[in-house]
């Protein structure tokens, strides 16, 4: 398939692209076998900060976030104004 000069190649599937892709997975794969008692034991330690993180993004979408308490009230006596 060939390229032409309107048309991007994908890194990813350039020579460069692939080498380096696995690349990363030997590194990963090497990481996990020697470091996988490591890392299975923070699991207990991180689960529940994951937890926290995913509460505070999900659930800031039911009072438009930071900042907007109380908000609605002093909108309205600055419109009266």
């Amino acid at each position: 398939m060939s390229t032409g000069p309107d048309q991007e190649r994908v890194f990813w599937s350039s020579p460069t692209g692939l080498a380096l892709g696995v690349f990363l997975f030997i590194v990963g794969v090497l990481l996990w076998l020697e470091h996988r008692a490591h890392i299975l034991g923070a699991l207990p330690l991180l689960l529940p900060l994951l937890i926290c993180v995913g509460m505070h993004f999900f659930l800031h979408g039911r009072h438009n976030g930071h900042g907007s308490h109380g908000d609605q009230s002093q909108k309205g006596d600055r419109d009266a104004q």
